[in-house]
């Protein structure tokens, strides 16, 4: 079960996310997203757990709980979309002046 745990301090650890779900089940993998420039997190990660009943019960126990002085967002997390991106009405592939 992949899991979506957001809201996170930004000095968490991958370590950290293993320490505080493994006490509900068998964690396959536990990672914090890093901007790619910054090296800093993102304020999210993602869990995942061997078993669907381990996962729940975190997502259980431990959504909007506190870790390390933050209230951390725990839900199973949903795939990725191929949604449409956004227009936000700004086009650069012409970048000729406009007189």
């Amino acid at each position: 079960m992949n899991i979506y745990v957001g809201n996170l301090p930004y000095q968490v650890t991958d370590e950290d996310l293993r320490i505080a779900f493994q006490a509900y089940g068998e964690v396959s993998s536990a990672t914090v997203i890093m901007d790619k420039f910054s090296n800093r997190s993102k304020g999210f990660g993602f869990v995942e757990m061997a078993k669907k009943e381990d996962g729940e019960s975190a997502i259980k126990e431990l959504n909007n709980t506190d870790l390390k002085g933050r209230q951390i967002i725990v839900n199973e997390a949903r795939p990725k979309t191929d949604a449409p991106r956004r227009n936000t009405g700004r086009s650069f592939g012409d970048r000729r002046e406009r007189h």
